[in-house]
């Protein structure tokens, strides 16, 4: 664990800016992007799951056997909106950026149960667009690095499809909270300064054998309520779980909005160094 200091600096810092920035549907230069897909197929689908549950998928069409990022937007598990980084694009990789059921509509697990579906979907259908199954990582902002971590380490969510959450290549939960989302304990009338770990919180499910997990957060003293040390806490006790593949990137300067931009290049390396 290290404090990592960037040297680059970025126009477009805030959250709305990245999920302005995203990728036409139109093919060009060697990728493709394949939109609204429904990755839910239950025949008892709600008109809000048909809306919600779906996913974009941008992809290169002159390469086989590339890695794909599955992406959740931030939001809170209240707001937010599916987008490609353009930080990501073009850059021999796959995105399948998700969207999944919203607070108040639904409560928890319902936004578990939608992120597992869509790395399940991702799983059974990438080798179509010429991806590779193996090499799958998942990765999100805020609420989106929340249900990265619940999905890879309780592997209860993704078994209700018949696929084991160690196939995931890595994990790389940006600023996401590792203990009970705040969301969740709203749910529950627990006020969001009222720390809670339960089997809806990441730290509830550290063990040796899950994927390569690199959690990324912005500056301790910048990030929301603790985020920092929430992900200190969960890298410290991986170390004492046995896993091998734990490692935390705080980016000072950054607050949790302002982290994600310098957090794309890390992500980018973690996936060639796998």
């Amino acid at each position: 664990m290290f404090r990592w200091v960037p040297i680059l600096l970025f126009t477009s810092l805030l959250t709305p800016a990245l999920q302005a920035q995203t990728v036409s549907d139109a093919q060009e230069n060697g990728y493709a992007t394949k939109r609204e897909i429904l990755y839910r197929s239950e025949s008892d689908l709600s008109d809000y799951m048909k809306t919600q549950c779906r996913l974009d998928l941008y992809y290169p069409t002159e390469k086989s056997d590339y890695p794909t990022i599955v992406w959740f937007h931030g939001g809170g598990l209240k707001a937010g909106k599916r987008s490609i980084p353009k930080a990501l694009t073009e850059k021999g990789v796959a995105i399948a950026a998700v969207s999944y059921r919203l607070h108040p509509k639904v409560k928890a697990p319902a936004y578990i149960e939608d992120a597992a579906a869509a790395i399940a979907w991702v799983f059974q259908n990438i080798e179509k667009y010429g991806g590779s199954p193996k090499r799958i990582f998942v990765s999100g902002h805020s609420a989106g690095g929340y249900l990265t971590s619940m999905v890879g380490l309780d592997k209860r969510w993704l078994a209700a499809h018949n696929i084991d959450a160690n196939q995931i290549a890595g994990l790389i939960p940006f600023s996401g909270h590792t203990i009970t989302h705040f969301t969740v304990r709203a749910e529950r009338g627990i006020d969001g300064k009222q720390p809670i770990l339960d089997d809806l919180a990441p730290l509830f499910h550290v063990r040796e054998d899950a994927p390569p997990l690199l959690l990324i957060t912005g500056d301790r003293e910048l990030e929301m309520l603790g985020r920092y040390e929430e992900n200190a806490y969960l890298w410290r006790m991986m170390q004492v779980a046995g896993h091998q593949h734990t490692t935390l990137h705080e980016l000072d300067g950054y607050n949790h909005g302002q982290m994600a931009q310098p957090a794309f290049p890390l992500l980018l390396r973690f996936i060639e160094r796998q």
